[in-house]
């Protein structure tokens, strides 16, 4: 019996996120590099040292050597006519974070997505991993009760040479409400449900670039949960996703910090030590009361690499996008929010 054609893929975009993704397909089962998409010269060498085609711009690969999928790893402003390129060739696509620049361009994307039935995929990578669903999965069982509050941190320290290599992170935009935060965002729409209305409050004072290094964030999620959130990426802490979860093995990692609390009426857990305190089922909860203490056990894969199985999945036919267009909108409005409460200083509802 004859084994079935491996699926392939091209990368558009050979910088951090994309060599990411490079390694993750070389790891990817049934699934196979195509092509590399860059002008850049070292994008060239490098399709040479993989054995793939090279191609300077995404119309010619789509011309001349079709893939069954494409990865698009590009600058944001090439988010969505990339994406609206590649789904008119009637491509399954993985789109980096954010779908786009704007709320306006993520809407158009959408719309052409659920018209034509698109298959398009948003790169939200930590929606694939082990640590997110094992703490969805704590939150269905009702081990912690009804949903009362989440408090979480994204609080890390970038060095001066970020700033050098890059002067734009310096100007409006280019902070880490419009860099980082998106990915909490995710996060805790995952396991919060959808957000209602922000707050924020921005700060640039250390460092006193145009753009903003720290702000403090308050949520309230549709079915009446509460959320604090503190961000800065100029505060020295651990307390972050990158330097907590153990995933990424480029940032060192500390077994004692966490970077969210979600709290119900019955208990709490800390992740992603996940840590759980409850009380017992058949008593009445009391802070009297001494909490049962406990770990939930989880294995710890890297998501980059499941999404990727995953996205040979999506390109197959075999299953729908986990995180989809409107994922990415829904995303991106709560960015935007934040934003707009950092600098009108009022709760900001969403639509």
């Amino acid at each position: 019996m004859s084994q079935a054609p491996l699926t392939r893929i091209a990368i558009v975009g050979t910088g951090l996120i994309g060599l990411a993704h490079l390694d993750a397909l070389r790891q990817t089962p049934r699934c196979c590099l195509s092509a590399l998409v860059d002008p850049a010269p070292a994008a060239k060498a490098l399709a040479e040292r993989h054995g793939v085609p090279w191609h300077a711009s995404l119309a010619d690969l789509l011309q001349h050597d079709r893939p069954d999928g494409v990865v698009l790893a590009t600058p944001n402003r090439l988010h969505v006519p990339q994406a609206q390129q590649c789904l008119d060739a009637g491509l399954a696509v993985l789109l980096e974070k954010p779908i786009a620049p704007t709320v306006a361009e993520a809407q158009a994307l959408v719309a052409q997505v659920e018209s034509t039935q698109g298959r398009l995929l948003i790169g939200h990578h930590r929606a694939h991993s082990p640590i997110m669903a094992k703490t969805q999965e704590v939150l269905r069982a009702g081990t912690l009760g009804r949903l009362v509050a989440v408090m979480g941190s994204a609080t890390f320290f970038k060095p001066d040479h970020y700033f050098e290599e890059g002067p734009w992170r310096r100007e409006a935009g280019g902070g880490p409400i419009l860099l980082n935060l998106i990915h909490e965002v995710h996060n805790l729409r995952m396991l919060c449900g959808e957000v209602q209305s922000v707050q924020a409050i921005a700060s640039r004072a250390a460092r006193g670039f145009e753009v903003e290094d720290t702000v403090s964030i308050n949520l309230r999620f549709a079915n009446g949960v509460l959320g604090s959130f503190m961000l800065s990426d100029t505060a020295a802490c651990a307390r972050s996703w990158e330097q907590t979860s153990q995933e990424n093995k480029a940032y060192p990692s500390y077994d004692d910090e966490d970077c969210y609390v979600i709290t119900g009426t019955q208990g709490s857990l800390s992740v992603p030590t996940m840590r759980l305190k409850t009380y017992p089922r058949d008593s009445a909860a009391s802070w009297w009361k001494p909490f049962e203490a406990g770990v939930v056990g989880l294995v710890r894969e890297d998501p980059i690499a499941r999404q990727m199985a995953h996205f040979g999945a999506v390109v197959r036919g075999e299953a729908p996008p986990l995180v989809s267009a409107r994922d990415g909108l829904a995303n991106l409005r709560v960015t935007e929010a934040v934003v707009q409460a950092a600098a009108c200083g009022s709760t900001v509802a969403l639509a």
